[in-house]
């Protein structure tokens, strides 16, 4: 692997090497031992881990941006604003683990029942084992090394092998470099971290006899492939990929009357955040025909005017290149930008528009193509909008832009809840709040594991079992368990 300038799709500095398969294994023969200690450690201890990894990113802040810039273009406000997420992630999860809820405890005392005497029973979580981890390219802290995957496995008790990305190395090894020192001063055992790299190895790593389960953030393909390869081992292991996503925005008739020119403008902002690479990214825009007009004459103004953006890798710059020209046969331009897209990996913004029963019939349209590109869909009813989300199957998220006691409404919220794992009502989908309450992922292509989060407090439960212990003494139980 090599560091690129997206800017200028010049390579730079050092190179680096995938890892061997004797690499790996020792690696993994590692993290299994560190396993054992990680599951006797305390959640005070697992706490403490936590913190001491938000710490060392925060310590290393300044260089760690300027490192992530060079190899994502993303911009250094965006990137410290990602390094302040990264670091709350952390430490929210050690604050929820500190609560003990993580623990899920369930205590039901020895009772009589109409079909005799029941034993005491008493239920809890363990640690799963070692979590292999995919780094995602387009959030290089919140969803890469240090992200919520390796967060929220670590809050579990599980040690961590993070296959990084190659759109950025250098940071990476930067991370992991900051993260294994920061748990070594936390006492963690050794083998609790570790960060490898290559795409042959990241296969043998899904393979691997000492990996529990893999969480996965990137393309449908890339991620259906590794969990076919998790679903054929000789045992087979959980699989928490989050993948492919469209996340449609319905208006109403009745917001496109109110307010379609405002929907418009604010709507190409959404695509076009951050160059339209966000799993979030509200892809699909549905107005109702008889009142598509202002909301397509603002969406048209709106990106004519908006800068070219620099995608993260020659991959993405490639595809959004082919997926648009794709797109152009079945469809009708609304407008692309006029700004300079001649350079490194550039791409200037475009959208397009057809009808629901067009799109439907035109193959490719309704693929996913990362960057800033939208489509604007014309409906005619909402059964057309109903055929078009059934037809998408699972997204992460379904966005409703409507008005107070708004008619069409409650039949659009049983639709969006049908097909996403969150549904927004007058707002945009791309940011995606560190919460208790937050659901990220969804029915398939959205993820493979539509009951899971990679977000929130209930992330942790990805990588931890439930145990039932069935008349032990109390000396035996975990703590958790036990009368208080």
């Amino acid at each position: 692997m090599h560091s690129i300038d997206p800017r200028t799709a010049q390579p730079f500095g050092a190179s680096w090497p995938d890892t061997t398969a004797d690499e790996l294994d020792a690696i993994c023969a590692a993290a299994a031992k560190a396993a054992t200690s990680m599951r006797r450690k305390t959640t005070r201890e697992r706490a403490d881990m936590l913190e001491h990894m938000a710490a060392a990113l925060e310590e290393r802040r300044s260089d760690l941006v300027a490192l992530a810039d060079a190899e994502t273009a993303l911009g250094e406000p965006r990137l410290n604003g990602e390094l302040t997420r990264t670091a709350f992630q952390l430490r929210f999860l050690a604050e929820a683990i500190l609560s003990g809820d993580h623990h899920r405890a369930t205590i039901s005392p020895p009772t009589d029942s109409p079909m005799g005497p029941l034993p005491d029973l008493r239920r809890s979580v363990v640690p799963l084992g070692p979590i292999a981890v995919f780094a995602a390219s387009n959030f290089p802290f919140a969803f890469s090394v240090p992200g919520g995957d390796t967060a929220a496995a670590i809050a579990a008790g599980c040690p961590v092998v993070v296959k990084v990305h190659p759109s950025h190395p250098a940071l990476s090894a930067a991370v992991a470099s900051a993260l294994t020192d920061a748990l070594d001063r936390a006492g963690a055992p050794a083998g609790t971290f570790a960060a490898v790299s290559g795409v042959e190895t990241g296969a043998r790593l899904v393979q691997h006899r000492a990996i529990a389960a893999v969480a996965f953030t990137g393309s449908l393909q890339g991620g259906r492939a590794l969990f076919d390869l998790a679903c054929a081992r000789p045992d087979p292991i959980p699989f928490y990929g989050e993948l492919g996503s469209l996340n449609p925005v319905v208006v109403t008739p009745a917001a496109a009357r109110a307010r379609g020119a405002g929907i418009g403008a604010d709507w190409v902002a959404s695509v076009t955040l951050g160059g339209g690479q966000f799993c979030t990214k509200p892809g699909l825009l549905l107005v109702p025909a008889d009142g598509a007009a202002p909301v397509i004459e603002a969406i048209g103004t709106a990106v004519g005017s908006s800068p070219a953006a620099v995608l993260l890798n020659e991959p993405t710059h490639r595809r959004f290149g082919s997926g648009v020209e794709r797109l152009t046969e079945h469809t009708t331009l609304v407008a692309s930008s006029a700004a300079d897209a001649s350079t490194g990996f550039s791409a200037s913004p475009v959208v397009v528009r057809t009808t629901v029963a067009a799109a439907l019939q035109a193959p490719g349209v309704l693929d996913e193509i990362f960057g800033p590109v939208g489509i604007v869909l014309e409906y005619a009813t909402l059964a057309e909008v109903d055929e078009l989300l059934d037809h998408l199957g699972g997204t992460l998220t379904a966005t409703i832009q409507g008005e107070d006691r708004d008619p069409d409404a409650p039949a659009l919220v049983e639709l969006a809840a049908g097909v996403a794992g969150r549904v927004i009502w007058n707002g945009y989908p791309t940011g995606v709040a560190v919460s208790p309450s937050m659901q990220h992922g969804g029915p398939w292509p959205a993820s493979t594991a539509p009951r899971d989060t990679s977000v929130g407090t209930a992330s942790i439960e990805r990588f931890v079992r439930p145990v039932s212990y069935q008349n032990l003494p109390e000396p035996l139980l975990p703590p958790e368990l036990r009368t208080p």
